[in-house]
């Protein structure tokens, strides 16, 4: 982990990025982010961008600059069971690795200048994808294709990437295999219910969005309620309902897929 400071303030008020490279795969995530902010905020971003993308690291190298060193930050590593170790000044075997993708992703910014001039953070997402699916002599591929077994297409290219080194063959042998049972499951979801009286059922809660008691939650409300008792069959496809007091703006009768 390192930074890159000194950057001209963008429109949104960042004015530096945090470079995060993992030492395995050698890819890298460019956060926009502001001198200023807390640890905490960096914690959030580092939860967020990273920890929620790529697992929990065992090693974490970084300078030692105040957010590294607070004891918010060393308390959560702990908690996590990641190691914090410190670069060295001078020393490139601890911090080198991460200073020369900083060196490389200030000759892509300095190439987009003249573009993004006082919005080089709305660059940062396409020079880190140019990044990753550059070609790295270290791996001996991009980092892109140590992650997914090959490299991401470019709108330049006419072509679906060769597959001859794509390590994804049984993931997606058995993402066939899923799409199939997810078929078989929504046709047996098709086949006509009946029910008779005296039955009791449970309701989808989407049909009664308009109802105030289930709009507070909204996303996060149940989504059936009951059961309720069947009073009588309306028809081939609907029921009478015997609905709770505090449901009595709701007409009684509902179709058999409610």
């Amino acid at each position: 982990m390192d930074f890159i400071t000194g950057l001209p303030k963008t429109r949104d008020g960042y004015d530096s990025i945090w470079v995060i490279v993992d030492r395995l795969t050698k890819s890298a995530h460019f956060l926009p982010v502001r001198t200023r902010y807390p640890v905490e905020k960096y914690t959030e971003l580092y939860l967020t961008r990273i920890v929620c993308l790529h697992d929990v690291p065992t090693t974490i190298v970084s300078d030692r600059g105040s957010q590294f060193t607070a004891q918010f930050w060393r308390a959560l590593h702990e908690a996590m069971g990641t190691n914090l170790h410190h670069s060295t000044a001078y020393h490139p075997q601890t911090g080198g690795q991460t200073k020369r993708v900083n060196q490389i992703l200030e000759d892509m910014l300095r190439a987009c200048a003249i573009i993004y001039s006082e919005s080089w953070d709305k660059c940062l997402p396409f020079a880190e994808f140019s990044y990753n699916n550059s070609y790295q002599s270290s791996i001996g591929m991009s980092p892109f294709e140590m992650l997914y077994g090959r490299n991401c297409r470019t709108l330049s290219q006419e072509k679906e990437a060769t597959l001859d080194r794509i390590l994804f063959w049984k993931p997606k042998r058995k993402l066939h295999a899923a799409e199939g049972c997810q078929k078989h499951y929504a046709n047996r979801r098709r086949l006509e219910l009946s029910f008779d009286q005296g039955d009791h059922v449970h309701l989808k809660v989407t049909p009664f969005k308009g109802t105030k008691r289930f709009q507070e939650k909204g996303k996060l409300a149940l989504r059936y309620v009951g059961p309720f008792k069947i009073l009588a069959r309306i028809g081939a496809v609907a029921y009478r309902l015997d609905l709770l007091s505090s449901l009595s703006s709701i007409h009684p009768v509902f179709h058999v897929h409610n």
